[in-house]
């Protein structure tokens, strides 16, 4: 049995897993690398709602602001720099923590992700242009046609996973799905998988509290600073779109509060069917609970 543990500390948004993460990072004296795609890049800070200043100057973390909206980042290149840096961590310690929300960039270091085909800069700016001028319904249905296998399981409310998955289909000519082989690889070391619930009227009411404050810290500027990215699939996400959605006069500013409210209630009910697929996810409440995912945690490490 390896030596080296992994833990991961997953969950909806606004559940609290960066508090734990830091708790435990301090606890096992180790570092943290984030699992969270949208944090990856430097120029969205608040509608991202990263870790703190001083809460990053506390333990050492990485893919924090580790990318320009303008990189090209997939989900087999976090896989290679997340392994590596894992390699790096586990040099210097027998513990290091994966904590994030995005439940595919989880499963990448975890258990592997399949090869996909390099995407082509072309048909991806493309079919931007068509989800700009004629919305997701008609990338859902060239999706359908391409590919029904995947159309009948991915997110068709997630515009990044569809046009990634269109982009494979009219690249290579063969449907998205046929490269999956869905075979987890044996990574070198163990896992320990935790994931936070809570009462899902607590969780919405943390979720539209987020959203006041990121409002008051000043989203409106930063997403008015990212007009002239607007096209790139990292600002196609929650609590960027609405309020491109206001600039372009299409609704008020309170309906576009409201809507990135709403997105972002679906976007955790989300995650969380994601992680409910995964069996060696243990529960908790993340209330007043560190003693008892600490325990586990030690009941699973290792002799």
């Amino acid at each position: 049995m390896p030596d080296k543990t992994l833990i991961v500390i997953a969950g909806p948004t606004a559940i609290g897993k960066t508090a734990l993460a830091i708790k435990l990072a301090q606890h096992f004296k180790t570092e943290i690398i984030s699992a969270d795609s949208r944090q990856f890049y430097r120029e969205m800070e608040i509608g991202t709602a990263k870790p703190s200043l001083p809460e990053l100057n506390t333990v050492k973390h990485h893919f924090i602001n580790s990318l320009s909206v303008t990189d090209e980042f997939s989900v087999g290149d976090f896989e290679a720099q997340g392994l590596a840096t894992l390699d790096s961590i586990f040099n210097e310690n027998t513990v290091a923590i994966l904590v994030g929300g995005s439940g595919l960039y989880i499963k990448a270091i975890t258990e592997g992700f399949d090869n996909l085909p390099k995407g082509d800069t072309s048909v991806r700016q493309e079919l931007n242009q068509s989800l700009a001028e004629e919305g997701i319904t008609s990338l859902q249905e060239k999706l359908k046609i391409l590919d029904p296998d995947y159309y009948a399981e991915v997110d068709l409310s997630n515009p990044q996973r569809v046009i990634r998955a269109l982009e494979v289909c009219i690249t290579s000519g063969k449907p998205f799905s046929s490269f999956r082989s869905n075979q987890q690889k044996t990574r070198p070391f163990n896992s320990i998988r935790i994931c936070l619930d809570t009462d899902r009227q607590k969780l919405y009411t943390q979720i539209n509290t987020r959203v006041d404050q990121m409002l008051e810290a000043g989203l409106l500027d930063e997403v008015k600073s990212l007009i002239p990215y607007r096209h790139l699939n990292a600002l196609n996400t929650v609590g960027y779109s609405e309020i491109f959605e206001y600039l372009d006069d299409k609704i008020s500013l309170e309906q576009a509060v409201e809507n990135i409210k709403q997105n972002t209630r679906r976007f955790a009910k989300r995650q969380l069917t994601w992680f409910r697929k995964d069996r060696e996810m243990r529960w908790f409440d993340p209330e007043n609970s560190f003693d008892k995912i600490l325990n586990h945690i030690s009941q699973s490490l290792p002799l």
